[in-house]
This record gives structure tokens, C-alpha cells and sequence, in this order.
């Protein structure tokens, strides 16, 4: 089974969201879709800017934990890194 570290943004340079999940279409889906009031369906952060996959769901969640401790910058530049131009990769990963 495989285990997600994503970030969602609600645009360049905006809010971000790190999270951890084994079901990443569903999960991002969840957001898109605001059903639980929370911080992503507040400031609208529902776009899928970057991903990482994980064999075991430890290293997943250290992973998350590291970023969640990342400044801003930080997360922009590792975003940037793979996605310059903050695309919303959600459509790609559904198919």
C-alpha cells in the first residue's frame, strides 16, 4: 500500500496545507469538496501543488511532521522545485 505527504495550496504564495494519507484522489477530494469545516475549506486551499509517496505509513507521517515544521519559504521553494508554475496536479493523478 502506498502513503502520501501532499501540500495543498489555495494559490501562489497563499495558505498551505500539509497532510498524510493512503488515498490521495479521495482525500484531496474531501477538501475540494469542503465537507469538514476545517483550516483547508476556511481559506479555500484546495489545490494538489506537490505529493510525495511512501512505502510504510511511519515514514509518511515523519515526512509530514518534518514539513509541517518548514517555514513558508521553504515550502514554496520544495513546491517550485517540481511544480513552478503551482499547477493544480489533482487532475493527474485521477487518471
Amino acid at each position: 500500500m502506498a502513503y502520501y505527504v501532499y501540500i495543498l495550496a489555495s494559490r501562489k504564495d497563499g495558505a498551505t496545507y500539509v497532510g498524510v494519507t493512503n488515498d490521495l484522489v479521495r482525500r484531496v477530494y474531501e477538501h475540494r469538496q469542503k465537507s469538514v469545516p476545517s483550516f483547508t475549506s476556511r481559506y479555500n486551499i484546495t489545490k494538489l501543488v506537490w505529493f510525495e509517496t511512501y512505502d510504510d505509513p511511519v515514514s509518511a507521517i515523519s515526512r509530514e511532521k518534518e514539513l509541517k515544521k518548514w517555514k513558508r519559504d521553504w515550502k514554496a521553494r520544495l513546491i517550485e522545485a517540481e511544480n513552478p508554475r503551482w499547477l493544480d496536479l489533482y487532475d493527474s493523478i485521477c487518471t
